[in-house]
């Protein structure tokens, strides 16, 4: 199939224990039961121990070529850092409970509840657009699924110990990096961005050593579904179609049941994961998260954001930045989230070809993506700059700000968010007061102010009232992001055992469109010691 299309310029961009058998028990080691949270328990919410939490597991019922059964490998005393209340009641959970030793345990690897099946599945893929072969779950324990009030939840331990896909690495993940997935997965969902969830968090002081030696963590993980475009891939390149179609099926019956009436249910598939994966990444532009390792293993049949790694936020705007140090050809920049996605989606569409039969029915399926970022990155951007309507001139508008922002190298998440408070009709002498503190963002203020006297008649075109304006705007344009140098302050007390950071940061984050004025410095630019920190795929 040919090469996604490429876009060339920022409007392009923006607007279009290796054991096999039956699961068995593992005793707990030694809990450490410091730092206890406490959580407002909700009504709904049904106490019970860990070694009752109802699993299932589907993903179990697939032929064994899809995975192998085996027990997490257990930590020394394990504790307890911080979990997530609004990811606890996804799956019918007090977020009180998770910090008592015996759910300490469990979401550690140490303990395996008598329900469970646990599993690591084998997946191949494209790692920076190279095909690397056979991959799979290196370090994450599928420990089934729970059903919860909106559906059932796959739970998976990430960094539970070696697996058969493991390769070279110790199948351990380390503190840092699982808090910076824990925060950053809740931070996404509420910001409204598809996503996977994060539990909560386990540490221990045994040593994991990558640039330097760090300590362990688990991260418990939830999500519908953690098949990946690379699960698909891997029958493809192995050339076994029979596991490929036994894939797809289970797929479609399970996530996709509306689809078994297509025509050809498989063009129906790779069309609606290709228009899902387009709308996610759309949300992604308009928040301006970058993924930093877009390789299609990293790629969630669910059109989620799956795997997160060297991600980031955008400080200082610049359409090519690149968020992950090890990416030195920024394959996985600002500007190439886009072309890379439906890159992505084409190599699904390779790996589903035997089953579509058609080329140009697969290619039809893969045009849908062009379209489908364009009108959601549209709608979004709309809703950010407070405008209701859609006018001739809208998309000269917006090329000019993203240039000004560009040329300025002005604070991506602060702009936005000041601008909401612009006023329309400011008496000319006045204005530059008034728009002080987004008009300070700038260091050209002449470039600004013209650009803002295009904005103004833009608003005045369609009516638009300040007050209703700000609060429409602040709906859609978060005060708080998970900025790197907040994680890595939170880290950092972490690894000296003090965990209230993770936990203040979790608040704030899980309320990025409130004011909560008492927070404003989670809000500010960054210090310029944060200029120098750098996040890569080692984890």
């Amino acid at each position: 199939m040919p090469p996604a299309q490429h876009y060339k310029t920022v409007t392009e961009c923006n607007l279009h224990g290796l054991r096999t058998g039956e699961p068995h028990r593992i005793r707990a080691c030694g809990v450490k039961s410091a730092h206890q949270p406490s959580f407002r328990q909700g009504s709904d919410i049904s106490t019970r121990t860990a070694d009752d939490l109802p699993f299932d597991n589907s993903f179990a019922g697939l032929p064994p070529a899809f995975y192998t059964r085996l027990m997490p490998t257990p930590l020394p005393a394990p504790y307890f850092v911080a979990a997530s209340a609004p990811a606890a009641r996804l799956v019918g959970l007090d977020p009180a409970d998770l910090a008592h030793e015996d759910f300490v345990a469990v979401f550690t690897g140490n303990d395996v509840p008598q329900r469970a099946q646990p599993l690591a599945a084998v997946y191949s893929g494209h790692q920076f657009g190279h095909w690397a072969g056979q991959l799979g779950d290196g370090r994450a324990i599928l420990l089934g699924d729970i059903a919860g009030p909106d559906g059932r939840m796959e739970l998976q331990l990430k960094g539970a110990g070696m697996t058969p896909y493991s390769r070279m690495g110790d199948g351990r993940a380390v503190l840092r990096s699982s808090i910076r997935e824990f925060l950053c997965s809740e931070a996404m969902a509420a910001l409204g961005i598809p996503t996977t969830r994060a539990l909560m968090v386990t540490g221990s002081n045994q040593g994991v050593i990558r640039e330097t030696m760090e300590t362990a963590a688990v991260v418990t993980r939830m999500a519908p579904s953690f098949v990946r475009f690379g699960s698909f891939e891997h029958w493809r390149y192995n050339n076994k179609p029979e596991e490929l179609r036994t894939l797809a099926d289970y797929v479609i019956e399970t996530f996709y049941p509306a689809l078994a009436d297509a025509p050809n249910p498989y063009v129906a598939l790779l069309e609606e994961v290709t228009r899902r994966t387009a709308r996610m990444i759309a949300h992604w532009q308009a928040v301006g998260f970058m993924h930093g390792v877009m390789n299609t293993d990293n790629m969630s049949i669910l059109g989620i954001t799956l795997d997160y790694g060297p991600f980031g936020f955008m400080e200082a705007f610049d359409v090519d930045h690149i968020c992950n140090h090890t990416d030195q050809g920024g394959r996985y920049s600002y500007a190439n989230q886009v072309p890379v996605g439906h890159w992505n989606c084409y190599a699904l569409a390779n790996a589903l070809l035997p089953l579509i039969g058609d080329q140009e029915a697969a290619q039809a399926a893969l045009d849908v993506y062009i379209d489908a970022y364009g009108e959601k990155f549209d709608e979004l951007l709309h809703a950010k700059l407070g405008l209701k309507s859609t006018q001739e001139n809208d998309r000269a508008l917006a090329d000019d700000m993203f240039k000004l922002m560009q040329a300025n190298h002005v604070d991506f998440t602060l702009f936005f968010r000041r601008l909401g408070e612009l006023e329309v009709d400011v008496p000319h002498a006045q204005r530059d007061e008034a728009d002080a503190p987004l008009r300070d963002l700038f260091l050209d203020r002449a470039a600004f102010d013209a650009w803002a006297a295009q904005y103004r008649d833009r608003l005045r075109l369609e009516g638009s009232v300040d007050a209703a304006r700000r609060v429409a705007m602040h709906a859609v344009n978060p005060k708080y992001v998970l900025r790197n140098y907040l994680a890595q302050v939170a880290i950092e007390k972490a690894q000296n055992g003090d965990f209230d950071e993770v936990r203040r940061l979790l608040a704030v984050l899980e309320r990025p469109f409130d004011d909560q004025p008492e927070h404003d410095s989670y809000a500010a630019l960054p210090p310029d010691w944060a200029s120098h920190l750098e996040v890569s795929c080692s984890s």
